[in-house]
């Protein structure tokens, strides 16, 4: 049995998701939580690439992807600069730590 490109690919985003899923469930870290994202995001947009392939239309996932890309982006910087925020006013980044602090 040979797989063909498609179902590679929707291999690849599955496994991605797989990975991302996971990350969220075990870490504790709002930077590692920020990745963590960023690897469900990168899956999503593959799979919207491949959407786009399979209907027919390359162009229109293409684009969509690379909207969802710079939102993401954008995403990205602010939760990291929260974080930072975050590690100056309580000193630490363990999202358990951070929900028992009140002030």
């Amino acid at each position: 049995m040979t797989l063909d490109p498609l179902n590679a690919v929707l291999i690849g985003v599955i496994l991605l998701l797989a990975v991302g899923f996971y990350g969220l469930l075990i870490t504790r870290n709002l930077i590692k939580i920020v990745l963590v994202l960023q690897i469900l995001v990168k899956a999503v947009v593959i799979a919207l690439v491949l959407a786009g392939k399979a209907s027919g239309q390359p162009g229109l996932g293409q684009s969509i992807a690379a909207t969802v890309i710079v939102a993401d982006t954008i995403v990205a910087v602010v939760a990291l600069a929260l974080a930072v925020q975050v590690r100056i006013r309580f000193g630490t980044l363990d999202l358990s730590k951070i929900s028992s602090l009140r002030g």
